[in-house]
């Protein structure tokens, strides 16, 4: 048996509890976690306010940094007491087209995504987890108190699917629609570390948009929205400094509504690209509405990404390692296991950027 946070009921708080040991089978590697991060909006899935596909009871915890204990007899380069980033996006294997999707102790994508939970479904808020072999990303050697600032890989690589799915080349300028928000600061740094020349930081939280400042300096513009979309449009695309926006990353919430998504969208120049990979509308509401001639006679690209590519886990964790991705810019908060519920309080208290709430098993 090991411990591991359980959350039995939507709405209830996490318990700590002794739970069955992972077993090990071909394709699949047993990790010790040693930082789990914990999502600023934990809360609201646990609550069942975001609606998500989880089947209950489970651990959850949506990816880790931890060493291998065991692996199956696929794997060629693994070996116990490696460093591994634990990748929380888990691939049904028998369609590579299409392949169903669990995000491993957070949500399912459909029907398909369900099916695959009963098997990778419990997460790493545990001492122990069990995951795919291609999802035990090899880190290198790791200083154990740094962990939890390299569990921030977690986190950074969503927007890096989001960069990767929009092409976004060296000596562009990125606008981060949300960049206020914990993914949104982490979608800042990636972009950076990724050679953007500029990006362009909106939002409303004046606090946040100051530290995005302090933080990065002159190659990051930061507009405060007002509200009027025209007006939020016109100041965004002036923040380029003559420049064209090359592409639009929108990370809003599903709180936000279409408005601000739009108005970020507008700011694109001929031949841009947008990427929608926010929670807009996941609620109810409004669709986004962007104009027919607008998008054609610019030839402009709008695409919806979910998560990343199969390798992108594999050269972020290169960013981070080259130094390129300063995963230092991360504060980070450490929690017990035993203390799990207090964590997902303290995340959703601390959701702005280069905040990280870890637990430590």
């Amino acid at each position: 048996m090991m411990k591991a946070a359980v959350l039995t009921e939507f709405g209830s708080p996490l318990s700590v509890e002794r739970v069955p040991e992972p077993v090990l089978g071909s394709g699949e590697v047993v990790v010790d976690v040693v930082a789990a991060p914990v999502l600023p909006y934990a809360a609201e899935v646990f609550t069942g306010a975001r609606r998500y596909l989880l089947t209950l009871p489970v651990t959850p915890g949506a990816g880790a940094v931890g060493r291998v204990r065991a692996c199956g007899p696929d794997a060629t380069k693994l070996a116990p007491g490696d460093w591994v980033l634990c990748d929380p996006t888990v691939r049904a294997r028998d369609d590579a087209l299409t392949p169903d999707i669990t995000l491993q102790g957070l949500s399912a994508r459909g029907e398909g995504g369900l099916l695959l939970q009963r098997h990778f479904g419990q997460g790493s808020f545990a001492e122990r987890v069990l995951i795919p072999t291609e999802n035990a990303v090899p880190l290198g050697p790791v200083d154990p108190a740094e962990a939890g600032r390299w569990s921030a890989l977690c986190l950074c690589l969503v927007p890096y699917g989001g960069l990767l799915a929009g092409e976004l080349q060296p000596g562009e300028t990125v606008l981060v629609s949300g960049a206020t928000g914990n993914f949104g600061g982490a979608a800042v740094a990636v972009a950076l570390a990724m050679g953007a020349a500029r990006v362009i930081a909106p939002g409303r939280n004046e606090r946040a948009l100051a530290a995005l400042e302090r933080r990065f300096g002159e190659r990051v513009a930061t507009v405060r929205l007002t509200g009027e979309a025209g007006q939020d449009s016109e100041r965004m695309a002036a923040a380029a400094g003559g420049a064209p926006v090359d592409l639009v990353l929108d990370l809003l919430p599903p709180q936000a509504g279409t408005a601000p998504v739009r108005a970020a969208a507008m700011t694109v120049r001929e031949r841009g690209r947008v990427v929608l990979m926010g929670g807009v509308g996941m609620l109810g509401g409004d669709d986004l509405a962007l104009p027919y001639p607008w998008l054609m006679r610019n030839s402009v690209t709008v695409r919806g990404q979910w998560m990343y590519p199969r390798d992108a886990s594999v050269r972020l964790a290169a960013l981070a390692r080259s130094g390129l991705l300063d995963l230092g810019r991360f504060d980070v908060t450490d929690f017990a296991l035993d203390d799990a519920p207090a964590a997902v309080v303290h995340a959703a208290e601390h959701a702005e950027p280069f905040h990280l709430t870890v637990i430590r098993p």
